[in-house]
Order: structure tokens, then C-alpha cells, then sequence
């Protein structure tokens, strides 16, 4: 449908095929915490970074990124987990909202291994559909961590590539789902899911080495590219590291050159 493909046109914009979001929607799912208590501030300085979308809720969207319509693309989610719902995600918006406030895709959560995984799919499967009618783009960030997978578990892959080949199966344009852990292992989810698949945040990683090794090896092992929040939000200079991991991601960047144009960027604010 040429609609989708004007869509994710804007999405991933370049020949690499790779995709670099940031999201901003945890307040509902985790709580109000650091950089989501400064919203507007938080998005201007990753707009600042040129990522190639950013991702949050309605009504987030309506009062705070005007700014940067037809800058960065708008990825609208239209389900949430909760403080109080971890293992369930809620519909709490639209695709025709989506439309009307200019998103160019749509996202959703799914949560699978646990006993309302019947509910979740089916969820994700109406969700889908309505997406495909009008041409959006939808993501799914989907986990295996219902209540029948526990710790580790949640990172194997077995249960990674099944979280992921679900939502492949349900017509998903690009997948979020856990890393798990190592770029061979990785692969085999990638070579098993017939979609673009993509990580999200590894909550595993202590320092912004990590994250940039991390990065550079789920791009290494095949997948479309990362999707990251926290760990972006809550960093002392937001701008300079989003514009560094878009170099890991579109201009394969290794993790040494990427570490030094990191504090590069960061020695010329201190400047300023």
C-alpha cells in the first residue's frame, strides 16, 4: 500500500535500512521519573540528535511536539502497561487518532507467556488490522515475560524469538523485544522473524560502553536497529548521545570511534 510505504519512507529514511526511535512513554507503565518530570525540555534535546522517530502517548504528543512536526517522525502509542498491570498491556488509543495527529506509525505493546497471552495476541491482531486499513506502519514492543517466564528466562532465545515471531505472524512492521545478549545468539532471532526486528534499552548495561556495544552488535548481527529511552532520557547530554548512537546505527561507527565522538561532542558543549 503506497500509504505504508510513504510512511516508513519516513521512518527509516536511509539506504542502510535502519532504524533508530527513542521513546518517551514510560510515566504510565513506570512512573514519572528523571527526564520525563522535564518532558518538553527531554524531547527537544533528542529531536536535537536527529533520530529517525520518537515515540510517546497522545497526549504528549498534542502538547508538546509541535515543534518538530515534519522534523522527526511521530510514532503514536496506542497501549500501555502499567505500575499497577505490569504483565498486561491496555489499549488506550487509536490508529484514527494516530491519523489525526500526523503520526507517521503506530505502536503497541504485547506482553506473552502468561495467562492472559490469548488476550494480548488478540489485542495485537485487531490492532494490526485497523493499521493495515489505512496504510500505518505499526510496531509492536513485545516481551516475553508473563507470568510463566521468570528472570533469565526472559532473555533466552527461545522465548525472544517466539515473542517476536508472534508478532511477525500478526502482520508487525518492525518488532522491539529483548536483547538476548550477545550478537550470535541474536542473529538466530533475526534469521527466524521475517520482519525488521529491533531491541529495546538493555537493562543489563552499566555504562554508556555498554549501550554502545550493544548497539553496535545487534546492527552487526542483522536486526533493523534499536529503540531506547531511559538510558537516552537520563543521560547528562542527551543531544550529543543520540547523535552518536545514529552514527553507530547509519554510519557503522565502531565502538572506540563512537566512545570518542561522544566525549567529543560533549567536551564542545562544555565550551559553549
Amino acid at each position: 500500500m503506497l500509504g505504508k510505504e510513504v510512511r516508513l519512507g519516513r521512518l527509516i529514511p536511509n539506504a542502510d535500512g535502519h532504524y533508530f526511535g527513542l521513546t518517551v512513554d514510560h510515566a504510565i507503565a513506570r512512573g514519572v521519573m528523571p527526564g520525563l518530570d522535564t518532558i518538553g525540555a527531554t524531547i527537544a534535546k533528542m529531536a536535537a540528535g536527529g533520530p529517525n522517530a520518537i515515540t510517546m502517548h497522545k497526549g504528549i504528543a498534542e502538547k508538546c511536539f509541535a515543534p518538530y512536526a515534519g522534523k522527526v517522525p511521530l510514532v503514536l502509542k496506542l497501549t500501555t502497561f502499567g505500575v499497577y498491570h505490569f504483565e498486561e498491556d491496555v489499549q488506550v488509543a487509536d490508529v484514527d487518532e494516530a491519523v489525526c495527529l500526523g503520526a507517521d506509525a503506530v505502536s503497541t505493546g504485547c506482553i506473552v507467556g502468561g495467562d492472559n497471552q490469548d488476550q494480548q495476541l488478540a489485542q495485537l491482531g485487531r490492532l494490526s488490522r485497523d493499521a493495515a486499513k489505512v496504510g500505518m506502519p505499526i510496531i509492536c514492543h513485545i516481551y516475553p515475560r508473563g507470568n510463566h517466564i521468570t528472570g533469565a528466562e526472559q532473555y533466552s532465545v527461545e522465548n525472544v524469538t517466539y515473542a517476536a515471531r508472534a508478532a511477525a505472524e500478526l502482520g508487525i512492521d518492525l518488532v522491539k523485544t529483548n536483547y538476548t545478549g550477545d550478537p550470535e545468539s541474536f542473529a538466530r532471532v533475526v534469521q527466524a522473524v521475517p520482519t525488521r526486528v529491533a531491541i529495546a534499552g538493555g537493562t543489563k548495561c552499566k555504562t554508556v560502553r555498554d549501550y554502545l556495544q550493544m548497539t553496535r552488535d545487534v546492527i552487526d548481527a542483522g536486526a533493523a536497529g534499536v529503540t531506547y529511552g531511559r538510558f537516552v532520557f537520563q543521560y547528562r547530554d542527551v543531544t550529543a548521545l543520540v547523535k552518536t548512537l545514529g552514527q553507530v546505527i547509519h554510519k557503522g561507527l565502531s565502538v572506540k570511534e563512537a566512545t570518542e565522538l561522544l566525549e567529543q561532542l560533549e567536551q564542545n558543549k562544555n565550551k559553549e
